[in-house]
């Protein structure tokens, strides 16, 4: 396993000072959220994810992926009935994946609560299936790039579309991809009633990346939820991807969090 940590983390420190602070904690890669750079990945010339890039690099960093992939954007949305919404979608995820590759990265974590609730008149199944619509149209994108989808589940905090691991499976299953997989997030397996470490067993065969944070919003070791368990079945699994450290609230500060959530992890890891 390596330790990572998403970049909104650092607000709005310049990514030179992030990355810089970020390896010097001990972090291996960092995960961005596209809207850090801007809004509409469309808008992000070949200049400015070189010099990212090379910035990531400097830092002696590695690019994770990317996740909020649809937050701040306009027009996509991936459980619509609306086929002309759905084929602009699929085009955005598209254009996603060559951000992500030409950044280094190789996951992008599908979250994004606002941009695929359901919306009035569809069904949970039609969900599935118009989201499974929009992911099979751009997977022959994601291998050309070198990508993998990973399909999250949320909380029923954060919407009402694949609110379980099990649910997230169902639609990686109805995709049918090597390309689309399943992500797993600390705080939104706390809102199931299975302990975390069965969840991450259950679905070990689908797993390709996780998230470490706790119920409270803040990173691992800062709340309530005995990491223990939960890193002892990821080794029992041989989950070899990335632990990447996502937070929600900052009130603690960008360092504290940042320094305190790799301390933790660390530890409980030796």
């Amino acid at each position: 396993m390596k330790l990572g940590i998403c970049n909104e983390t650092f607000q709005d420190w310049p990514f030179e000072k992030a990355f810089a602070h970020a390896a010097e904690l001990g972090y291996a890669g960092i995960e961005f959220a596209p809207f850090t750079i801007h809004k509409n990945a469309y808008e992000i010339s070949a200049e400015t994810r070189e010099l990212v890039r090379r910035q990531i690099d400097d830092a002696g960093l590695e690019t994770i992926g990317l996740h909020w992939l649809l937050a701040f954007t306009e027009g996509y949305y991936l459980t619509s009935p609306d086929a002309d919404v759905r084929r602009k979608t699929t085009e955005y995820f598209c254009e996603l994946a060559r951000l992500c590759r030409d950044l280094g990265g190789g996951v992008m974590v599908l979250g994004s609560p606002q941009q695929r609730n359901l919306l009035p008149g569809v069904s949970h199944d039609q969900g599935l299936q118009y989201a499974a619509d929009v992911l099979r149209g751009a997977c022959e994108v994601f291998a050309d790039c070198g990508v993998l989808l990973a399909v999250e589940p949320l909380s029923p905090n954060e919407g009402d579309f694949l609110l379980t691991a099990d649910a997230g499976s169902q639609l990686v299953d109805l995709v049918d991809s090597p390309n689309c997989r399943l992500h797993l997030d600390v705080k939104a397996m706390s809102s199931e009633g299975t302990p975390i470490d069965e969840i991450i067993r259950a679905h070990a065969d689908k797993l390709v990346h996780f998230h470490a944070n706790d119920a409270n919003m803040r990173g691992p070791g800062m709340g309530d939820i005995d990491f223990v368990p939960i890193l002892k079945a990821l080794q029992d699994v041989e989950y070899d991807g990335w632990v990447c450290v996502e937070v929600f609230d900052y009130d603690p500060g960008v360092e504290a969090l940042a320094r305190e959530s790799i301390e933790y992890l660390q530890r409980l890891l030796q």
